[in-house]
This record gives C-alpha cells, sequence and structure tokens, in this order.
C-alpha cells in the first residue's frame, strides 16, 4: 500500500495521465464556459451591479489559485526554511504532535526542524482549495436569500398602486403619530428607553424584521425627500439594484479581511481554545448591525413623534445619516462584509480539518465545538442572505443621500447624455462665433445663463457622475471693456 501511495509517474500508464488530464480540462472550460454564459445573460438583463459582482469573483479565484500556484512551486524552498526546536512547539493546534521525520532530518545537522514540512505545504495547498469553493458558494446563496427576500416586497410595491392605499394615505386625513400603523409598531413605552430598546431591536431581527408597515413608511419618506408625491416610481426595483450593488461589494475580500483571516488562522492554536469563540465572531458582528438597523427604524419614528403628534394624511419620516454609526451607512455594509467573509473561511476551515484530520481531531476534540462551528456558520448564512443584507438595503435608504445611478433606467440615462453632448456642442459654436464678431481688448467675456437651473445627476456606464443643468437655451454672452 506504501509503495502504491509514493508511486511516480515514471511507473505510471500514460493513459491514466492523460485521462486525468483531459478531465481537469474539460471541467476547467466547462466552469469557464458557464461564467461566460452568466455574463452574457447579466448584460443582457443590463444587470451591471452583478456583472461586477462576477467579475470581482473571478478576479478572488484567479488569486487564491496563483497562491496555490505559488505554494507549488515553493514547496521545497519553503520545507528547507530551518527553525530552532524550541520555536516549533510554540502555539501549536495539537499538544500531541509528531514532527515529520524527513522534513526534520534536513536541519538536523543544525539540530533545527522544518519551518513547514512539504505535506504540511500540500494540506495548506488543499485548504486554499476549499476556501475558494466555500466563498463562491456563500456569495451564491446569500445572494439568492436576499433576492428571494425581496420578491416578497414585490406584492407589497403593488399595493401602493391600489385605490385602496391611496385612500388610506389620503394627505386630507388628520391622526395621531402613536396611532398609526407605524406608531403603534414602535411607539411602545419602552422604545424611548435605550436599555430596553436594544433587546427589542435584537429579537426583532428574528420575526418579521421588515413588516408592510416598515415597508411603506421607509417608501413613502424616501420618496417625498427626493421625489413628488405623486410619482410612480418601483422603490422594489430600486431596492433590487442598491441589493445588486451591495452584493458587489461584498463578495470581494479586502486587504483588511485577509489580515483578519491570517489571525484567525495564528488564533486556532490550542493555548487560545479558539473553537469556542472565533466561530461565534461572525455571528455576533452580524447581530449587532441587525439590532443597529433595527434601532434605526425606531429612532426614525420617535423622530417624527418628537417634531410632531400629529400628522397630515401618512406618516412621513425624515432621512438622515445621523441615525448611522459615524454618520457613515456604508459602516455598516463593511460590518456585513466582514462577517461574511469569516463566515465562509471558517467554515473552509472546518471542513479542511474534517477531511484531513477526522471529524474528531485535536482541532475538534470535544462535540460542543463541532455543533458550535456547523451552527453558526449555517446561522450566519441564512441570517445575512435574508434578513440583514435586504434590511441593510432598505434602511440605508434614510441616509441623507440616495443612489442616482439606480433611479433612472439605462435610457433615460444615455437621452441625458446625448443631450448634454449637443448641448456642449451648441455653447461652444455659439461661443466661436460670438469670438469672431466681437473685439476684446482689454477687457473680459463672461459666458452665462439666465433663469433658476433644476440639476440632475446620474451615473453613465463607466460609473462616472455626470452633472447636467437643465434650461440650456436663455444662455448670452456679457463683454465688458476696461
Amino acid at each position: 500500500m506504501a509503495e502504491d501511495e509514493n508511486r511516480t509517474l515514471e511507473v505510471t500508464p500514460t493513459w491514466a495521465v492523460a485521462t486525468v488530464t483531459f478531465s481537469l480540462i474539460a471541467v476547467s472550460i466547462l466552469i469557464e464556459h458557464v461564467l461566460h454564459l452568466l455574463a452574457k445573460y447579466f448584460n443582457k438583463k443590463r444587470r451591471k451591479p452583478l456583472i461586477k459582482a462576477l467579475d470581482r469573483i473571478k478576479s478572488e479565484m484567479m488569486r487564491l489559485g496563483f497562491l496555490s500556484l505559488l505554494l507549488i512551486v515553493c514547496e521545497e524552498s519553503v520545507a528547507n526554511i530551518c527553525i530552532p526546536k524550541s520555536a516549533g512547539k510554540n502555539f501549536l493546534p495539537c499538544e500531541d504532535h509528531e514532527f515529520d521525520a524527513e522534513e526534520a532530518a534536513k536541519c538536523a545537522d543544525q539540530g533545527k526542524i522544518s519551518l513547514i514540512s512539504r505535506n504540511g505545504v500540500q494540506q495548506l495547498q488543499f485548504l486554499i482549495s476549499i476556501l475558494a469553493i466555500s466563498h463562491v458558494i456563500s456569495s451564491i446563496l446569500t445572494f439568492s436569500l436576499g433576492m428571494l427576500k425581496m420578491r416578497n416586497w414585490e406584492a407589497w410595491e403593488e399595493i401602493t398602486r391600489t385605490l385602496e392605499y391611496k385612500y388610506s394615505n389620503d394627505p386630507r386625513r388628520f391622526q395621531f403619530v402613536h396611532q398609526t400603523s407605524f406608531g403603534k409598531r414602535h411607539l411602545r413605552f419602552w422604545s424611548g428607553l435605550r436599555l430596553f430598546r436594544l433587546p427589542a431591536s435584537f429579537l426583532r431581527q428574528f420575526y418579521g424584521s421588515v413588516s408592510k408597515v416598515d415597508y411603506f413608511i421607509l417608501r413613502h419618506g424616501f420618496i417625498m425627500a427626493h421625489f413628488d408625491e405623486e410619482t410612480t416610481f418601483d422603490f422594489q426595483k430600486y431596492l433590487r439594484k442598491a441589493l445588486e450593488k451591495d452584493f458587489g461589494v461584498v463578495v470581494g475580500v479586502s486587504p483588511w479581511i485577509w489580515a483578519f483571516s491570517m489571525l484567525f488562522i495564528f488564533l486556532s492554536a490550542d493555548e487560545f481554545k479558539y473553537s469556542y469563540w472565533i466561530p461565534l465572531m461572525p455571528l455576533v458582528v452580524l447581530l449587532v448591525v441587525g439590532t443597529k438597523l433595527q434601532g434605526i427604524v425606531t429612532k426614525l419614528c420617535l423622530d417624527t413623534n418628537d417634531k410632531s403628534l400629529v400628522v397630515k394624511g401618512t406618516l412621513v419620516i425624515k432621512p438622515s445619516n445621523n441615525f448611522f454609526w459615524f454618520k457613515t451607512p456604508k459602516l455598516l455594509l463593511h460590518l456585513i462584509h466582514f462577517a461574511l467573509v469569516q463566515n465562509s473561511f471558517q467554515l473552509a476551515f472546518f471542513v479542511w480539518t474534517w477531511h484531513k484530520f477526522g471529524l474528531k481531531s485535536c482541532f475538534h476534540r470535544e462535540t460542543s465545538g463541532i455543533v458550535i462551528h456547523i451552527g453558526s456558520g449555517v446561522v450566519v448564512e441564512l441570517l445575512c442572505g435574508y434578513v440583514t443584507l435586504p434590511l441593510y438595503a432598505l434602511v440605508t435608504q434614510m441616509g441623507t443621500s440616495m443612489r442616482k445611478a439606480h433611479v433612472f433606467p439605462q435610457e433615460v440615462i444615455r437621452g441625458l447624455q446625448r443631450w448634454k453632448k449637443k448641448a456642449k456642442a451648441n455653447i461652444a459654436q455659439r461661443y466661436k462665433t460670438s469670438l469672431k464678431s466681437s473685439t476684446i481688448i482689454g477687457g473680459s467675456l463672461s459666458l452665462g445663463f439666465d433663469g433658476e437651473f433644476d440639476e440632475i445627476t446620474v451615473v453613465d456606464e463607466d460609473d462616472e457622475d455626470v452633472s447636467m443643468e437643465i434650461q440650456p437655451d436663455s444662455f448670452h454672452f456679457s463683454h465688458r471693456s476696461q
């Protein structure tokens, strides 16, 4: 059996080598073709954020693949790096360890051991492969659950177009804030007390994280802040595009998250008892973010009630960045990003230790550690995809700014871009004509526009802001002599 395991390609049939190589190439070509078809489908549906997310996934896979290739190339070089035996006995994941005799013999003359044995380098390479697969599966599952959650909001968006909804939100009606459905949900005896509001916001994540009345009020507040009340703006479609863009951020792995992943590997030493508290870190971060988001909704209701006890028509909340930590809504997305990536990394680490060392290895001596790893990993995936990320996409619209890129359809954006280009060309042509017909000596020429201007900001296909001002027809040239 040992001879068969150590058999080299010199004594291996060529048909076996060719078969395995052909299978690997076929699988890689198939994956590449599937990704190409997926990108083509997204491009056809004009889902640009998803195309960018797909590109980021490819980039991460390429990075991990390149890292795996480096390990193969440097396998022998890393194994030949010698360290003192005393250093090799510190921060071990397993106390009952055994050194690799083959690698230790190379440093025996110096009385040292290998930094990482060749067998250890191969195991690390396998961990990287598992991490790549885990990251892709986690990203797909998160996005699928988020879109499934938002599909339930489509029916709510359709209700806003019915006569019954318009009647219930008649601006001629007067009512107390605490008598509205939104007020009854959030204006409780504990709402104004932080000590009681936090536990209530924490528990609200697990049942009815986004109720119908919350959706209607947040939608109405967003529209009143950025549009006319009579607009037919599709808020659910806007949120779906916002979620797609947020997903493009979540699927990437930034350098600071890589740093935390390396810290996680270091803390897997037996001295830190990592199996009990490190796997819970992503879950704790996600629950804190969800609690904050739920608390913001309650604070919006409290803020409206403090300003006026009586409302005309439906309750109108005022979006503001002051409700978010450091007045930065994006900070919550970065925390969600951290929790999701760390969770996929820990699940990959668990699968790797299970496959290489067995379920009851020194990495998981007790059943409680196994339950914590699997349980927290599954809960984070479900909670992040179905609750926290959609809730973030909804609540962060209550910030001061809005994502103008999602407001205008691509046809409108292209039309405005063509209009802007043509207007600039006309202005330049008239400017040149004016210069030819005027003699300017020791004076100044100023170009201006008369009247009020409405500015529209859109985002072009390269995500560059394009500012355009309406009413370009009423311009004039003024000449002042000195």
